[in-house]
């Protein structure tokens, strides 16, 4: 019997992660297709201005599955460092640490927020809970009350998703919340997760992705980067194969097939490719599904260090910039000299008028913000852009039975396999994703079948993670 073939849709980890996992355990055949000329997707980093920088803010969370842990500390060795978190976050015109300590709640924030907050939590504790409702503000005024909703969750859910919060999903709240309630929030700030450290590598985050790549290549599988997945045709028995049709940039193209697919690429993208066509439901269900962009302003100042800080997060309002990061504080790397690249998050929409902004002028929008937040200005060696345009999910009310329709029809279609980040439409972090390569690696056999029972009882699972702040 011929060796199983899977073709892995999407370089990112968790694309890279199933291609190790199953060249590691011997089960399949590998060709992982990227259609960019590097590997890491939204967790992937670049060499810019003598400094290895990442698409946003990133690091691998404590919370990593420890066979995942020890698996990418193999492969890194000394590259990964444990850091310290050193974040803060401007509350009410005041800087804080982030994440939140009780001494700065108690000694830095006004008496009015400190009042606000503590009826709140009085008011939790001694009346029976209200009742949560069906939306992201609901859901999160309920558990933590008014105070921090008006003065943090919900301007930073404005500028992030471009809704108003009554307008987003409850499931939003549960997933991208993980301090849910005040009580979490007053344990966190004594004990934070993973005792408020993180890992990272030496050469940026995208350096993991760039080991399972390099392990997995090792191990026999195939990467095709640079060429696009166009179409797939669907095969009429189980027995047959599936055929994808690829092309690059240069208008070249080619064709695989494959026993299995694994597809980490948006779930909207997958359905418009797939041959025959979707049922009309299905196609209605994905035009609804939508994502939030969002562009990274690079500005490379003239000075060894910009703050002491990683991250800056920014909920007011006024401040366009939801997160702010300074890449060189990540690892603790003092290279180059004389010169570090700070990389602002903006969020905006595919096509509107702050996507379409020159960098020169997006510079000055985020130099305005850093003068507006009270940091040091600098005015720029350079400023450069990236544009994400399939950033963040946006779960809007009962987006998810649109979401169950694709994915109902996507789940119909044996040997097709949608995971990750994009392919779950999932606000997760880089170790979920690993999770859920390693996931769909021990669901296929030798044999080639791939357990559908066990996959069901992963998805439950999957259905669990809520991102790490």
């Amino acid at each position: 019997m011929s060796e199983t073939h899977v073709v892995v849709l999407g370089g990112g980890p968790a694309g890279c992660g199933a291609a190790y996992r199953l060249r590691q355990k011997g089960t399949a055949r590998v060709t992982l297709v990227e259609r960019s000329p590097w590997l890491g997707g939204n967790a992937g980093s670049f060499k810019a201005e003598g400094q290895f920088l990442d698409f946003g803010s990133h690091r691998l969370h404590s919370a990593c599955d420890p066979e995942i842990l020890q698996d990418i500390q193999n492969m890194l060795g000394g590259d990964l460092a444990h850091r310290d978190r050193r974040g803060r976050i401007r509350l009410r015109g005041k800087w804080l640490r982030f994440p939140l300590k009780i001494m700065d709640l108690m000694l830095r924030l006004d008496r009015a927020f400190a009042f606000g907050v503590s009826r709140n939590m009085i008011v939790r504790t001694l009346f029976t809970a209200a009742d949560e409702g069906d939306t992201f503000a609901s859901v999160l005024k309920a558990r933590l009350g008014p105070t921090i909703c008006d003065h943090s969750y919900y301007p930073y859910a404005r500028k992030l998703w471009g809704h108003e919060p009554e307008e987003l999903s409850a499931i939003q709240a549960h997933k991208r919340v993980s301090a849910g309630s005040l009580t979490k929030i007053v344990k966190r700030m004594i004990k934070p997760r993973g005792g408020g450290k993180f890992y990272y590598p030496r050469k940026g985050f995208g350096q993991i992705t760039q080991a399972y790549a390099r392990e997995s290549r090792q191990l026999g599988a195939d990467f095709l980067t640079g060429w696009t997945a166009t179409g797939i045709t669907r095969p009429e028995r189980v027995s047959d194969s599936f055929r994808i049709e690829l092309t690059n940039p240069e208008g070249e193209t080619m064709s695989l097939e494959a026993d299995h697919i694994w597809s980490t690429v948006p779930v909207t993208v997958l359905c418009r490719m797939m041959s025959p066509a979707p049922p009309a439901e299905v196609i209605r269900a994905g035009e609804k599904i939508t994502y939030r962009s969002m562009i990274l302003v690079y500005l490379t100042l003239p000075v060894d260090q910009f703050t002491t800080s990683d991250a800056h997060y920014f909920p007011e309002a006024h401040i366009h910039m939801t997160r702010m990061s300074e890449p060189k504080n990540y690892f603790g790397v003092d290279e180059p000299k004389g010169m570090t690249t700070l990389c602002a998050e903006l969020p905006c929409q595919y096509g509107d008028e702050v996507w379409n902004r020159s960098d020169e002028s997006l510079g000055e929008l985020i130099s305005e913000d850093i003068a507006a937040a009270g940091l040091p200005v600098h005015k720029p060696v350079k400023v450069f852009t990236r544009r994400l345009r399939q950033a963040y999910p946006i779960y809007t009310t009962g987006y998810e039975h649109d979401l169950k329709t694709m994915d109902s029809w996507i789940g119909s279609i044996p040997n097709l396999l949608v995971y990750g980040r994009q392919g779950l439409f999932a606000h997760d972090n880089t170790h979920h994703a690993l999770y859920m390569a390693y996931a769909a690696s021990n669901c296929l056999g030798q044999d080639g079948n791939f357990s559908h029972d066990r996959w069901a009882e992963y998805r439950k699972i999957f259905a669990t993670h809520v991102v790490e702040d």
